[in-house]
């Protein structure tokens, strides 16, 4: 696969496919831009597990080079605005005549078409438009802006690896690639699909924090310890909820039928104040591995210390920095420690360029001047 570098969606979708086995060549810049947070090269985690070359895409030898990578991958990366690339001398007519079975990964947030689809925009934007941020929070509060899993990455990175795996299945029966519009506003608007059929139903309210999976029950919730640490709750299913108020030490009649919202507020006093006697390390001693539903809340800095996450192997540390595993796991083809983010150094463009073109070839493109 051939990624043409860009930020956040773009690079986790590569990310995630060289992951897990694709070689994934990635074309930077010559020139610094500004791409958003700048972070030493270690740190800059979506760019390990690939190799890199720095081209100037606006000089035609330098074109030529990436279209003769395009012509041999099967699969193309862009996360530019609509027609960027198309102007490049790089867009999906040109890439598929010459290599028709590849699939053209277009990344975006408002989509290649449509009113806004020129405009800039983030992930809080994005998700805002589909009603997903609209959701989130607690009632009477204003939306509460997550951080940017939801759209940039669960909205986007994951649709477009899963939108071009779809197509590199159907190239091989049909032998012909297609363009995969993936853009953060569908996909996170796919993710709501449950609840529009909730709310299709009238069983889902559009005021934030009264529902049952949105902080309105008092059983899918976090409450605070006496150490001022948190925990969460979340026994939905009726056995569930019952042995979490058994093992807490209270009566199913204190709160009343768990399914009526009336009984909602009453049931968080209750547990809030049941959960500040004891600290977060004594409740987890508790509840912990039970049929509770029940977790401690805890920092990502704490997280691959958990016994838990450490028995599962789902961090790695890679060059001294902590870092999560590659996901999901496979019986037959595990996924291999990742590699961490190349500098763009001579030895490491001729490594790069040495799984799509020879020796003879690369020595050519230095002494021309393409790659330096």
């Amino acid at each position: 696969m051939v990624e043409l570098a860009g930020i956040g969606p773009g690079p986790m979708c590569a990310m995630l496919l060289a992951d897990l086995g694709a070689t994934v060549i990635r074309i930077d810049r010559r020139e610094p831009v500004d791409l958003g947070i700048k972070r030493p090269l270690k740190f800059n985690l979506l760019l390990r597990n690939r190799k890199a070359i720095a081209l100037d895409l606006k000089q035609p030898r330098h074109v030529a080079l990436a279209l003769r990578l395009i012509d041999k991958a099967d699969a193309l990366i862009e996360g530019f605005r609509p027609g960027v690339t198309e102007r490049m001398g790089l867009g999906p007519d040109i890439c598929i005549a010459r290599n028709p079975r590849l699939v053209y990964g277009r990344m975006t947030g408002w989509g290649q078409d449509g009113p806004l689809s020129h405009a800039a925009g983030h992930d809080v934007n994005y998700i805002a438009l589909t009603g997903a941020l609209h959701a989130t929070g607690r009632a009477g509060q204003p939306p509460t802006v997550p951080v940017n899993i939801l759209g940039d990455y669960a909205g986007g990175s994951l649709y477009l690896a899963f939108g071009i795996l779809a197509g590199i299945i159907e190239a091989r029966t049909s032998g012909k690639g297609q363009v995969v519009d993936a853009a953060i506003i569908d996909g996170t608007a796919h993710l709501l699909t449950s609840f529009y059929g909730l709310l299709g139903m009238g069983s889902f309210r559009e005021e934030r924090g009264t529902n049952i999976v949105d902080s309105g029950s008092y059983f899918y919730e976090v409450y605070e310890c006496a150490d001022g640490r948190w925990v969460s709750v979340g026994p939905i299913e009726g056995r569930f909820h019952d042995d979490l108020l058994k093992k807490l030490g209270i009566a199913p009649a204190e709160i009343g039928a768990q399914m009526n919202p009336d009984n909602w507020p009453r049931g968080k006093a209750i547990l809030a104040a049941k959960f500040k006697t004891r600290t977060q390390a004594q409740w987890c001693e508790l509840l912990e591995g039970s049929d509770t539903c029940f977790a401690p809340v805890l920092a990502m800095s704490e997280a691959p210390q958990h016994p838990h996450m450490k028995a599962r192997n789902s961090y790695v540390e890679v060059d001294g920095v902590t870092q999560p595993a590659a996901a999901p796991r496979f019986s037959r083809t595990p996924a291999a420690t990742p590699l961490p983010p190349q500098a763009i150094t001579p030895e490491n463009t001729d490594a790069a360029l040495a799984d799509w073109l020879d020796q003879a070839a690369i020595e050519q493109l230095r002494a021309d001047g393409i790659i330096v």
